[in-house]
């Protein structure tokens, strides 16, 4: 079974992320699990905990099919060592929040270096920091989304999202989340059947099909190749609709999350209305895409 949804809001608290998702018709969640634009967090109570916890098990959401995403704040690769120690601070709060709501992922950005840095360096930097993280946590999985490129980013390339997860211990704690609008800005041409299984090939051969942990879901207002992000939706940018139809129907994409990133939330509904159609599920009642 496909589980689709969208990034929702925390507001009130982490178990309203499941009621929006509800409201939703949705079958996955995508969420932050703490204030994504300040560093200082204050814990997560109990109450919230429970509250998330008992959220989940009611609308039949497994820990699976949640998807956290790190703070933007968060840059492992940096070589201003103000911003690695806050960073290395706040990504670890953030794998343990994960643990404690029962979450089994924390999908992050894996960072840009300094102009005093070269890749290869900050690469090696954010799997030290990553494997520091994982040391002190449980059953967490460290998931790297692939960029768009802009600026320094890493993960751009296939290339460099090996080269981050390969170093990675233990190497059942790694993972990938493909985003198709960061696909398509950074070059990976996939509007066309061919394109889509090479694109898919080419990932499977340098990375494993076996890291793939999520999708993000995102149509692009850039052309191919812009290394700009600038997500659009559904059907509204340069991608079009066909790539979306085919990861909905993809048997390899079984039982992970597929997650809407897209800008207007008016439409989240009936996007993934339009996405459980063509996936073969029942269409909740919000209609058309």
């Amino acid at each position: 079974m496909k589980h689709i949804g969208a990034h929702v809001s925390i507001a009130g608290g982490v178990q309203n992320a499941v009621f929006n998702a509800v409201e939703l018709g949705a079958t996955a969640i995508g969420m932050f699990t703490r204030n994504q634009r300040i560093w200082k967090q204050r814990p997560l109570s109990d109450e919230d905990l429970g509250a998330f916890r008992v959220a989940c098990k009611d609308h039949g959401f497994s820990p699976q099919h949640v998807l956290p995403h790190g703070s933007y704040l968060v840059n492992l690769g940096s070589s201003d060592p103000v911003v690695l120690e806050k960073s290395r601070i706040a990504f670890l709060d953030e794998m343990r929040r994960c643990q404690l709501m029962g979450l089994c992922y924390l999908n992050f950005h894996p960072g840009s270096p300094g102009k005093n840095m070269s890749r290869e360096h900050s690469i090696e930097q954010v799997a030290y920091c990553v494997n520091e993280t994982l040391a002190q946590t449980d059953n967490v999985v460290a998931v790297v989304e692939c960029t768009a490129g802009q600026g320094t980013n890493l993960g751009y390339t296939f290339a460099e999202i090996s080269a981050l997860i390969e170093r990675f211990q233990p190497a059942d704690r790694a993972g990938v989340c493909l985003d198709t609008c960061h696909l398509f800005a950074a070059g990976y041409d996939f509007r066309t059947r061919v394109g889509f299984n090479t694109m898919l090939s080419e990932f499977d051969s340098v990375v494993g099909l076996q890291y793939l942990k999520a999708w993000h879901l995102n149509d692009s207002k850039l052309g191919l190749g812009s290394r700009v992000d600038r997500h659009a939706v559904i059907g509204a940018g340069l991608i079009g609709r066909d790539p979306f139809k085919w990861i909905a129907q993809d048997p390899r994409f079984e039982e992970i999350p597929l997650i809407l990133e897209t800008p207007d939330p008016e439409t989240w509904a009936s996007e993934i209305a339009w996405l459980q159609e063509v996936a073969g599920l029942c269409v909740s009642e919000h209609g058309e895409l």
